[in-house]
């Protein structure tokens, strides 16, 4: 059934559409399955993720057919699809009236994903309007905070040094608190990796005990805090409170050096706002775990990690994991830093549309994944700042003289950045960065070819 003529409103303009501030407005990618006209699909695209289904149905009257979502843009050569959705279809809270993830994502990427007349269809930008923009949570802590744990200023106050202990299983609690605080004498930040729990070689409670008396011997031993972040996720919401609290009671006064960790896409957003809303003083890691089932450019449905990172901060997701934007070992490039501006400015660019986020606190990049000191210099520079954290897991432990001395050569690979040093020469006087050559010499030989030779290191070290 072709639903152009209700779902459908090609001379709306997005211009108008914006101005109005009464709907969220979603680009896509979109095929339609062959023998299928474009508008046509788009259009049931558009009627089965707001008030239509497939056919004329007898319970619909003039102030449902107010609220249909509309298709108001298509560019059939390039597969584009845009979608203006009423504000007034997204659910509110019973308990506060605000707004909620959940919401938006089973109206925009819901039933319309399964659909027999669409190829595949995928968000890849959307734009929040203010009248529901200030209805979501937002961030409750951001860097700043862990800035100011760590004494620093809290405006650019820069690289956070952090690491993923590895392997991300299989380790007892007492080699997990040693290699923590093997790298807490050079680094600032640790991070538990997304399956660690609750496992039965590695119990919860004595894990957080250990780990909490390597923070305190290592803070004793550098005069410097250092900050770790705790994997509280679970199905179940009073599993995660329970987590949280035990972890709040045993750190005592080293509470503020503790962040949560919750698994966002594989947990979803109940389990983000639980810990957005019970714990607001904590800073909030949203790790991405799982997520490229559907923002992976491979797939064709879903959404982006664009779009995740855009609906992180709308939960209140202190900080995200971002990927490397090329510079690791995952999936991504360079032109991934649109991401990171989205999710840290408060006027930003995405794909297809501007958003203004009207004083929203930032979400952090969070940046891990195959990086090391030696492809920190280019990383920066294709950003161009350093206000974020790295967990690097095995570009800290993966150094030839250990942890603490990995944690070094990130930090000093960063100095080098912010020195517009040439890499070799800063090695010269700098031994962890310079060891980090010999550490991981497939990159240097791809970054820095003749590294050997100008830093005087036998061919076969």
């Amino acid at each position: 059934m072709d639903q152009s003529s209700r779902y459908a409103n090609l001379k709306l303009k997005e211009a108008d559409l914006i101005k109005g501030g009464r709907h969220v407005l979603c680009a896509y990618i979109m095929k339609q399955k062959p023998g299928q006209s474009y508008l046509s699909a788009a259009a049931h695209f558009a009627a089965e993720s707001s008030t239509g289904t497939n056919v004329d149905v007898s319970t619909t009257d003039d102030f449902t057919k107010g609220v249909d979502a509309l298709v108001y843009e298509i560019d059939e050569a390039n597969q584009l699809m845009k979608i203006a959705y009423p504000i007034e279809l997204f659910d509110r809270n019973v308990i506060d009236g605000r707004a909620m993830i959940a919401s938006f994502l089973t109206l925009t990427i819901g039933n319309n994903q399964g659909m027999g007349d669409i190829e595949y269809g995928k968000m890849h930008d959307f734009y929040m309007p203010p009248a529901l923009l200030k209805l979501f949570d937002g961030p409750a802590t951001t860097i700043r905070d862990l800035w100011r744990v760590l004494g620093r200023p809290v405006v650019d106050g820069g690289f956070i040094v952090g690491t993923i202990i590895k392997p991300k299983l299989g380790l007892r609690p007492k080699p997990f608190a040693d290699a923590c605080y093997d790298f807490w004498l050079g680094g600032d930040f640790i991070k538990n990796d997304e399956p660690q729990g609750n496992q039965v070689f590695a119990p919860f409670k004595e894990t957080v005990r250990l780990v909490r008396d390597a923070m305190v011997k290592a803070q004793d031993k550098t005069g410097e805090a250092k900050l770790f972040s705790f994997n509280i996720t679970a199905d179940d919401h009073y599993e995660m409170l329970a987590r949280g609290e035990y972890i709040l009671e045993t750190f005592g006064e080293n509470a503020d050096h503790v962040a949560f960790l919750v698994d966002g896409y594989v947990a979803g957003p109940a389990a983000i706002t639980t810990a957005r809303r019970r714990f607001p003083k904590q800073y909030l890691h949203y790790h991405r775990a799982g997520h490229g089932a559907v923002t992976s450019p491979q797939s064709k449905r879903g959404y982006t990690a664009f779009v995740l990172s855009k609906m992180a901060r709308l939960q209140g997701a202190s900080g995200i994991h971002t990927g490397t934007m090329g510079f690791g070992k995952m999936e991504g490039e360079a032109a991934d830093k649109a991401m990171a501006y989205m999710i840290t400015d408060d006027s930003a660019d995405g794909p297809y549309f501007h958003q203004e986020w009207l004083g929203m606190n930032p979400t952090t990049p969070i940046i891990s994944g195959g990086m090391n000191a030696l492809r920190m210099p280019g990383f920066f520079t294709n950003l161009g700042h350093s206000n974020l954290i790295m967990t690097a897991g095995g570009g800290a432990f993966g150094h030839v003289d250990g942890g603490a001395a990995g944690a070094k050569s990130l930090r000093q690979a960063e100095q080098c950045w912010r020195a517009k040093a040439d890499p070799l020469e800063f090695a010269k006087d700098h031994k962890e960065f310079a060891r980090a050559f010999q550490s991981f010499p497939g990159d240097a030989d791809k970054l820095f070819p003749g590294w050997r030779e100008k830093l005087r290191i036998n061919a076969k070290s």
